[in-house]
This record gives structure tokens, C-alpha cells and sequence, in this order.
């Protein structure tokens, strides 16, 4: 049986000021808690319909009534874990690195760092502003690759100002990125859904960079910033491997 507080520490998770202050987050679905269980984030505890055979002191086996007590998910996966918030790695600038400047929706933070994890980008950088990658939603997208990827949240225009490295920037006005060599190094910086990259980061870009349309309309306004950084991690991936 979960008891009172057991079942307040972890409904209070669902809110990110109650993350932070107790300094754990909630991870749910077998596929991404063992992803977990295998990476350097610490396991606080485990409530599960079915044993994992792991430490019994962490392992609570409870009903699936229990179960969709404590889920944040309409039709919960078996598993959920409590897992302690690790603290970020510096970010290593030998690398290119993707920054994102308030992105808000939690689908689109989770499939970026799937995609960063994809595409082999070791750090993700994110303005303040940014939802939080540890929002039970970002976690399920992410699909484990959480753990591959370094985030931190920072004061994105001071990171960009000490930056010693060229950033680009995802513009509809930009320079077509099929177009242009690209480098190894450098900051990608990729924006807010509806509002795109904000005047004061944009002042911080050094080079502007566009996806071309090449529907016979062009009615569609932008893309999707996920859908968008795909398509640019993947041109600056193919342009270092030519």
C-alpha cells in the first residue's frame, strides 16, 4: 500500500518549483526508467505492478490502483520512478551545441533531446524561460535519451555574449542552409514557437540561416522548431562528414 506521503511527494513532482525544491522528478513507462537505471541518474525509489529484481530498499510493488493513483498518465505503463535531479556538466565548447531560446511546449523540448541524443549532440543549453526538461511530459518524449544528453538552463543572452564560437541562427529570412558549408563548432540556436528567436538573442547571432520551401504555394508560414531542428542537425552532421 503507498502511504499519504508517499503518494503527496510524488503528485507534487507533477510541478516544477516542487522538483526543485525536493530535488527529485518523476520518470514513467518500463523503456525509459531502465534507460535510467542504466545511466548516471540516481533511483530513489520504484513503484511497479511487476518485480525488477533490483534493490529491494528502492522497490515498492503496489496494485494498479495504486498505481493510477500516483501516474500522471491517462492510462499508466507498468512503472513509475523517482529519480534524484543530477547536477549539469559544464558545457564542452569543442563541440557544436544547441541552444534553445523559450521553447514552451513540453512535446517539442522531448523530441529535441531525442534528437540531440540522435544526432550526437552532447550539450543542450536552455534559456531560463524554457520548459523544464524534468516536466513528467519532456520525460515521456524523450524516450530515455535524457541521459545522454547534458542540459543546462542558463541566462541564455550572457551565454551567447561570452561565447567564443560563431551562432547561428534559424531564420525564415536566413541564408539557405543547403547553400552554405557549416562547421563543426559553433552554437546553434533555434526559437520560440510562435514568436521564433527573441531581439535580444538575435542580436547575439552571427550568422542567420534559412530552410527553404519548395512547395509550389509556399502557403505554410514555418515549420515545427522539432521538425526544424532536425532538418538542421542533420545538414551540419552531413556538412562535417563531407
Amino acid at each position: 500500500m503507498l502511504s499519504k506521503n508517499q503518494i503527496k511527494l510524488i503528485n507534487r513532482l507533477g510541478q516544477k518549483k516542487f522538483r526543485f525544491k525536493d530535488g527529485f522528478f518523476v520518470v514513467e513507462g518500463i523503456k525509459t526508467i531502465n534507460e535510467l537505471l542504466q545511466s548516471h541518474f540516481e533511483l530513489h525509489q520504484l513503484y511497479t505492478t511487476e518485480s525488477f529484481n533490483i534493490d529491494a530498499k528502492t522497490e515498492n510493488l503496489i496494485s494498479e490502483t495504486d498505481l493510477k493513483r500516483i501516474s500522471f498518465l491517462k492510462t499508466p505503463n507498468k512503472a513509475l520512478a523517482v529519480f534524484k535531479i543530477p547536477e549539469p556538466k559544464p558545457v564542452d565548447s569543442k563541440y557544436l551545441i544547441l541552444a534553445l531560446d523559450d521553447v514552451r511546449d513540453p512535446g517539442n523540448l522531448g523530441t529535441i533531446i531525442r534528437l540531440c541524443d540522435w544526432f550526437g549532440i552532447k550539450d543542450l543549453v536552455c534559456s531560463k524561460q524554457t520548459v523544464d526538461c524534468y516536466n513528467p511530459k519532456v520525460l515521456q518524449a524523450t524516450m530515455g535519451s535524457i541521459s545522454r544528453v547534458n542540459i543546462n538552463y542558463v541566462d541564455l543572452d550572457a551565454f551567447l555574449k561570452e561565447a567564443q564560437k560563431p551562432v547561428f541562427g534559424a531564420f525564415m529570412d536566413g541564408e539557405n542552409v543547403y547553400n552554405r558549408a557549416l562547421s563543426k563548432e559553433g552554437i546553434l540556436v533555434m526559437g520560440n514557437e510562435a514568436n521564433g528567436i527573441s531581439k535580444t538573442i538575435e542580436a547575439r547571432v552571427t550568422k542567420r540561416l534559412a530552410i527553404p520551401r519548395f512547395g509550389d504555394l509556399q502557403a505554410t508560414e514555418s515549420l515545427n522548431v522539432a521538425t526544424a531542428t532536425a532538418v538542421l542537425l542533420s545538414e551540419f552532421k552531413r556538412g562535417t562528414r563531407r
